[in-house]
């Protein structure tokens, strides 16, 4: 009997490991597609995922996505970069001021009593998928090329402190909104409004899972290591294939991705 019991146990525990594993390539496949391709934070993936499926902690959810956004991220910034589609001078501004005034939203949202917007960030999502897809941005390096260095500076301040300050007052990811401004504000083409952002973001997802893994402590080592792997993986794969195709084909591959992405993270949303 005790042997039996112990079979039993063992299975118990191989079907949750290889569920685990599952559900975590599962949230990196669309983690990395949604970084390589639109600049998206993996956070916006992973986290309802591993709250919904695994029955993670919230914090510790979050602070795995965080660090899967690193490098991703950070391999994505890199594959733009190589192609010329990565504005380094004024994304290092906006990276700053954002990381800046993410610590002023936050404290701002102390003090202040239910300034949570749920799930702003994910009907973002969504909504910048259906305009990618509808109106497609078209902008070329030449266009961009017609703003002064002064102007964009004063843009790249200005647009990094209002993200920054959204992203910390409502808990709402960065990457979406990051690109929403880049591409409509600053007028960047596509591709190099995706390359910043996941510029921006490597540094913003470092500092963030560092604090989180701080203050909550060690997380599940299969689930960091699964997720972190497997977002790496797929957004390098999306961001190779995005820096080769036209502009019009990468505003309607994006736009899916996003709208297919938003969809599902509302359905996981409502499983909840």
């Amino acid at each position: 009997m005790c042997f039996l019991c112990f079979r039993k146990i063992q299975r118990e525990e191989v079907f949750l490991l290889a569920l685990k594993i599952i559900v975590c390539v599962l949230a990196g496949l669309g983690a990395g597609l949604g970084t390589g391709f639109a600049g998206m934070s993996a956070a916006a993936v992973i986290s309802p995922m591993l709250i919904t499926f695994l029955g993670m902690p919230a914090y510790q959810a979050v602070g795995i996505a965080l660090a899967s956004d690193v490098l991703a991220s950070a391999v994505s910034a890199y594959t733009y970069g190589k192609n010329k589609n990565l504005d380094v001078k004024n994304g290092l501004v906006m990276m700053l001021t954002v990381l800046c005034f993410t610590f002023v939203g936050s404290f701002v949202a102390s003090k202040v009593p239910n300034t949570t917007m749920g799930n702003f960030s994910v009907f973002m999502t969504f909504l910048l998928g259906v305009k990618f897809i509808v109106k497609p941005v078209m902008t070329t390096k030449e266009a961009m090329q017609g703003v002064s260095a002064k102007k964009r500076i004063v843009q790249s301040i200005i647009s990094g402190t209002i993200v920054g300050f959204i992203c910390g007052f409502v808990g709402a990811g960065g990457g979406m909104m990051m690109l929403l401004v880049l591409t409509t504000v600053l007028g960047y083409e596509l591709k190099t409004a995706v390359g910043t952002s996941v510029f921006i973001m490597a540094a913003t997802a470092l500092t963030g899972s560092v604090s989180h893994f701080a203050i909550g402590g060690a997380p599940d080592p299969v689930a960091l290591i699964t997720c972190v792997s497997s977002t790496l993986v797929f957004a390098l794969i999306a961001a190779l294939i995005a820096n080769k195709v036209s502009a019009k084909t990468l505003n309607r591959a994006t736009g899916v991705v996003l709208v297919v992405l938003g969809a599902a993270i509302i359905i996981v949303n409502r499983i909840k």
